[in-house]
């Protein structure tokens, strides 16, 4: 009985990390990328275009929104740590970086994931775990620069991370605005007659 529920657990983690492996496509460039379109009625491009600037700034703080974003249209780029190690003694191994683009049209958007760039850390004279630039790797060419068995490991803490990503993403869009908007409040004479 222990065994078969081992190997039923066997399944259940190697089936998991499969289908997040397959989250993630290849673009027109060769490039791994996390792609999808959402029909969204009811709502308008500015709607969108409100929702979507307050999750990126709420939620992903760490993401760069660019100077080219205009009605319809944001992109930027944003980050993520890689952690390595066992469950209590993990450290971090590196970043990824990315570029994340998302367009909208009323009542429908699209978003996507792509340049995927691995940068390791490594310890200084101090301890402290510095980015090594000069190493830095797409995914697309990680396999044969770090391995197998690390790229696997990267590939899927990608696909892990683009699709809570665009979990967030649609959880918010789904949902009405959480932006806290102050309504103007009349004022109240209490000295006048009533």
């Amino acid at each position: 009985m222990k065994k078969l529920l081992a190997a039923f657990l066997f399944l259940l983690t190697y089936g998991a990390a499969f289908a997040q492996k397959d989250s993630l496509s290849i673009d027109q460039h060769n490039k791994y990328i996390y792609y999808h379109v959402v029909e969204q009625p009811g709502l308008t491009v500015d709607t969108f275009q409100n929702r979507m600037l307050y999750l990126l700034k709420t939620t992903f703080p760490e993401s760069k929104i660019s100077n080219k974003t205009n009605l319809g249209n944001i992109s930027g780029v944003g980050k993520f740590i890689v952690l390595s190690g066992i469950s209590v003694i993990k450290h971090q191994d590196g970043e990824i970086q990315y570029a994340f683009h998302i367009q909208y049209r009323d009542q429908r958007y699209r978003y996507w994931l792509t340049n995927f760039v691995f940068t390791p850390y490594k310890n200084d004279d101090h301890g402290n775990r510095q980015l090594q630039t000069r190493l830095s790797v797409t995914l697309e060419h990680a396999e044969r620069k770090l391995g197998v068995q690390k790229f696997n490991r990267y590939i899927n803490e990608t696909a892990g991370y683009s699709i809570r990503f665009g979990n967030e993403v649609n959880k918010y869009m789904s949902h009405f605005s959480k932006m806290h908007i102050r309504e103007h409040l009349k004022k109240i004479s209490i000295t006048k007659t009533w």
